[in-house]
């Protein structure tokens, strides 16, 4: 079996903490780290590698390069970008980070890659359709890490409530990884057992599912308030999408697929479900949304769909 080879774009908090847990994990035998800072880079890659002698899984090599790497890769995992600032949202950053995206894809695709790219800058749902829209690539090559980390949280949350393990909970948040993405509780179940039949024995009420939610939609600004950056769990996240794609699990995740028409939507990335295997995204896992799910995941596309617009504009 050939080596996996994976390389990251941008060596920040994100970046790194992502290239941490893979290694752990022995996802990859060949990592490649690309950024604009090469000193940067190369400590981060060098810091790294001081780990291998201890790992369960060790890998082969651990660099920084350059895009003309990318061309034999599997994965590309895109971080690179501004970071948000405390009292911004995602959607604050788009000009920059769209800028920042459309000269990366246009030097991915010169490289002649034709592996699979996951983006995880934000504002991520803009980017990575950025990014398509630069690129060209096939759209089920091309996988934002889309609402998986909200719905992770979410997950934790009425883990928590219930006193349960978190795997032990099926719930998500589906649209913008940000402020507009909307809870499907319609689906959500803990062992098994639908949320519901929880609300109906008095277990959790419907107002502490409402502030679970929030809660888990506003995470974001309460870890950057107390420590400036988030970054260990979309590390973690990553690292797991990463790994659904290079052993062609066939898992569900809710990341950023392209809707062409699903759940009454196209021309966007957002987070969906969907199947994660060796060719990208397989396909998104249409569900039956209730009146409400439905105007939360329209009233999220249709803002997502003017930034978008923002985004193109300014990149022109």
């Amino acid at each position: 079996m050939k080596n996996r080879k994976v390389v990251l774009v941008g060596t920040g908090a994100v970046g790194t903490s992502f290239v941490y847990s893979a290694i752990n994990q022995g996802i990859a035998q060949e990592y490649v780290l690309i950024d604009v800072n090469v000193d940067v880079a190369e400590g981060q890659a060098l810091d790294l590698a001081d780990g291998n002698a201890f790992l369960p899984h060790s890998f082969a090599s651990i660099r920084v390069g350059t895009y003309s790497d990318c061309h034999d890769a599997d994965v590309i995992v895109i971080t690179a970008g501004r970071p948000q600032k405390p009292g911004e949202t995602r959607i604050d950053m788009v000009a920059d980070n769209a800028k920042i995206m459309k000269s990366i894809a246009l030097e991915i695709k010169k490289s002649g890659f034709s592996g699979i790219t996951v983006v995880a800058a934000n504002p991520v749902d803009i980017l990575t359709t950025v990014y398509y829209e630069v690129t060209g690539f096939d759209k089920h090559s091309i996988i934002g890490s889309g609402t998986s980390l909200d719905s992770a949280r979410l997950r934790r949350l009425v883990a928590e409530k219930l006193n349960v393990g978190a795997k032990e909970v099926s719930a998500v948040l589906m649209g913008e990884h940000g402020d507009s993405s909307t809870p499907i509780w319609s689906t959500a179940s803990v062992m098994g057992k639908p949320i519901a039949q929880y609300v109906a024995e008095g277990k959790i009420t419907e107002a502490q599912l409402d502030e679970i939610t929030h809660d888990a939609i506003h995470m974001a600004y309460k870890i950057i308030e107390k420590k400036r950056a988030t970054f260990y769990g979309i590390g973690i996240v990553l690292a797991d999408i990463v790994r659904a794609v290079v052993c062609d699990e066939n898992k569900a995740m809710m990341v950023g697929a392209y809707l062409d028409g699903d759940f009454g939507h196209k021309g966007i990335y957002t987070g969906v479900p969907a199947i994660i295997n060796n060719n990208g995204w397989s396909h998104i896992i249409n569900w039956n949304l209730t009146a409400k799910e439905q105007a939360g995941f329209d009233a999220s596309c249709q803002q997502l769909t003017e930034v978008v617009n923002h985004a193109r504009a300014a990149i022109k």
